[in-house]
């Protein structure tokens, strides 16, 4: 503890480093360049010193820090990602399951069947800003129509539903619904990383290329969170 008798101005600081000169100064460069080497202070004169130590204490366990900016631990709020495990679209015609994918070398991994719609983890997930990526079929070998079937069909304003594997429903307006040939679909505009709270759903569409066994086109939805995420009902 210390006990500060009187205040200094700027002219008295000067006068004291004065008084103590070169030798001192020196000193204190000796001391940097040799930390083995004792430390020692001059007694400045009379009417220099301003504060005076009251008492000795123990050496503070925080190694003599102060409490501050410096020294504050910085609070994190880290949240961490949640899975969806089912999506809704009532103008679609979608109530579908939901199942683990990853994009592997830059190839979105196809969904595992006809009414499955596929997540891709490393892109994005639930409770975090940043584009939550999901594909499903158009249609499916001796299946016919597949779950994404009607997905070229929404409006914009139309409501989606993902339920999460924390038990709450997060409420999704779709933004857009465009169609982009499947040779020059701009990939990282579509799947990469947003802003805010998107939902990026993808399916084929367009004509079928017989010849090659593929759809010409992808449809493409864009939606984004409209509000927070609310409870399950049982």
């Amino acid at each position: 503890m210390v006990d500060i008798t009187r205040r200094t101005n700027r002219r008295t600081l000067v006068a004291g480093l004065t008084v103590l000169g070169a030798t001192a100064v020196r000193g204190i460069i000796g001391a940097n360049a040799q930390d083995d080497a004792p430390l020692s202070v001059s007694t400045p004169a009379a009417g220099i010193g301003t504060i005076r130590p009251t008492g000795v204490g123990d050496v503070p366990s925080t190694g003599a820090s102060r409490p501050g900016p410096a020294n504050r631990v910085r609070e994190t709020n880290i949240v961490l990602p949640i899975a969806p495990v089912g999506l809704a679209i009532e103008t679609a015609g979608i109530d579908a399951g939901i199942e683990a994918l990853r994009v592997v070398d830059g190839a979105m991994q196809d969904p595992s069947g006809p009414w499955v719609v596929a997540w891709y983890e490393n892109l994005g997930a639930l409770g975090r800003s940043g584009n939550v990526v999901m594909a499903g079929h158009i249609d499916y070998w001796n299946v016919g129509p597949s779950v994404f079937y009607n997905l070229a069909t929404l409006q914009p304003a139309d409501g989606i539903t993902v339920s999460g594997d924390d038990g709450k429903v997060y409420p999704y307006a779709v933004e857009w619904v465009r169609q982009y040939d499947s040779t020059s679909m701009p990939i990282d505009d579509v799947v990469g990383p947003t802003e805010g709270h998107a939902l990026t759903l993808i399916t084929c569409g367009g004509a079928f290329d017989y010849a090659n066994g593929e759809y010409l086109q992808r449809t493409v939805v864009r939606a984004n969170r409209t509000g927070p995420a609310q409870p399950a009902i049982a």
